[in-house]
């Protein structure tokens, strides 16, 4: 398959791949929702609601939403579109993460079954749908044991509320104590040019026990397509990188000039930074030996078909190996507050 490929004016729909052992068939790249209503500033909403209907006719099938995505907000933005096309969609969703509206400052943890409860029958209710393709847990409570939080999540799949589980954010160890409850479709954790402590433990457990891994942010939250260099200065007030380590100071001029690798072999090829960091983290599949499956957020066609044009392309040898020392010289975390993540429990 190339990019030049046409079928009816429209380049050829995406490879596809299964998530798990016996987990939904999905386009090798899915679309991560969240920017459409949350974090990363104004939206242009017709132009947001184009771009989840022109990423079916590329081959893209996995839409990956969360209850916490603008309070809510975000599956009732994707409900329209499910109503149309829900046989066409694998749907994901994520509980876990409590937050106020009325208190900024307040956030906590709950993997507890009376919580999972509650969650999956607003997540239900605003996405305007009867069951869940994929439900993950979005972060984890170290003080419930994952094995009690997976048999509550076991409990809505016998129910016919959710198809199939997925993780985020967990350990190796912690993914192989779930497996153990019920079979694991997906585990999802930033993993990107920038971000790869994940290959220390987790990836591994996922090949071992045939579960797939969903890269989120394979962009670096749009650091890597050159977007922006400084988000103190380039961003608008109300975008969440704003507050992030690795975008601002020091550290943002710091990890700017890491990309010079990137941008020269994406001059070399002709292709853009964004589809440069974009075909590394799909080339993770074979790296790694595991079905790959990351969610770059977008809300423009244009560069939705920017990212899927990156599952043709195929970095060299040379080129990983250019690549390979950038994360290992990256400023700053990934988040403020490192123990939202998995970091440390590897």
């Amino acid at each position: 398959m190339t990019d030049s490929a046409q079928t009816g004016g429209q380049p050829e729909p995406i490879a596809t791949a299964t998530l798990g052992t016996g987990g939904p068939r999905v386009g090798v790249q899915g679309l991560g929702c969240m920017g459409m209503s949350n974090a990363y500033g104004p939206t242009d909403e017709r132009e947001a609601r184009a771009t989840l209907e022109h990423a079916l006719d590329l081959g893209v099938t996995l839409f990956d939403t969360a209850d916490i995505y603008g309070f809510g907000r975000n599956e009732e933005f994707l409900a329209p579109f499910l109503r149309v096309h829900r046989d066409r969609v694998v749907l994901a969703t994520k509980f876990a993460i409590a937050r106020r509206e009325d208190d900024p400052s307040y956030q906590e943890i709950r993997n507890d079954r009376g919580y999972i409860r509650q969650s999956i029958e607003g997540s239900l209710r605003r996405l305007g749908v009867d069951h869940v393709d994929l439900y993950y847990m979005h972060r984890r409570n170290l003080d419930v044991p994952i094995e009690e939080t997976v048999g509550a999540m076991a409990e809505l799949v016998a129910e016919g509320k959710v198809r199939h589980l997925g993780l985020s954010e967990v350990s190796g160890g912690e993914l192989r104590a779930a497996a153990a409850v019920h079979p694991i479709a997906a585990v999802q954790s930033e993993w990107s040019l920038f971000s790869r402590d994940v290959e220390e433990n987790v990836v591994a457990a996922a090949r071992e026990l045939g579960v797939a891994f969903v890269p989120y942010s394979p962009l670096g939250r749009g650091f890597l397509t050159g977007a922006f260099t400084q988000a103190e200065t380039e961003l608008s007030a109300d975008d969440w990188r704003r507050t992030q380590p690795r975008f601002t100071g020091e550290n943002a001029a710091a990890n700017a000039a890491l990309l010079a690798p990137v941008r020269r072999i994406a001059e070399e090829r002709g292709v853009s930074l964004a589809q440069v960091a974009m075909a590394w983290v799909q080339q993770r599949a074979e790296v790694h030996g595991l079905t790959v499956v990351p969610i770059p957020g977008t809300r423009r066609r244009g560069r939705l078909a920017e990212n899927t044009a990156a599952t043709r392309l195929r970095l060299t040898a040379e080129e990983l190996a250019r690549l390979e020392p950038i994360a290992g010289r990256v400023a700053g975390g990934r988040y403020a507050d490192m123990g939202f993540t998995s970091a440390g429990r590897e």
